[in-house]
């Protein structure tokens, strides 16, 4: 399932703030609008919340670690929905299983004689 994607609008900002928005957007690998959108979104929490700058920081990356988390969730689910639906998750627990039946006579003999 898709998101619908968000509305966009235009603003004009000073082409200094824009150039020191690339440089940092660089470092943190991120893009120009996403570093306005994160400073903005820092401004905005400690505006809010009295949070100290390092405290909104913190904040922001829990939250992006937990989002991040989730989006791994979803996507380690959506492969096990699609094998089991196509039988494949049926037949790699059954290729495990017989190679573990393989193992386990090979381990047994060996663990007797190490016994004798």
């Amino acid at each position: 399932m898709s998101s619908p994607s968000p509305n966009f609008s235009s603003v004009k900002l000073p082409a200094s703030l824009v150039d020191q928005a690339r440089r940092a957007a660089e470092a943190q690998r991120r893009s120009v609008a996403g570093q306005i959108e994160y400073w903005a979104t820092l401004g905005q929490i400690t505006e809010e919340t009295g949070l100290t700058v390092l405290e909104a920081r913190e904040a922001i990356a829990r939250y992006d670690a937990q989002a991040q988390d989730q989006a791994n969730l979803d996507a380690i689910e959506a492969r096990f929905a699609e094998a089991a639906d196509s039988g494949g998750l049926a037949q790699a627990v059954r290729q495990t299983v017989q190679a573990d039946r393989r193992r386990v006579p090979a381990a047994t003999s060996t663990r007797a004689r190490r016994a004798a």
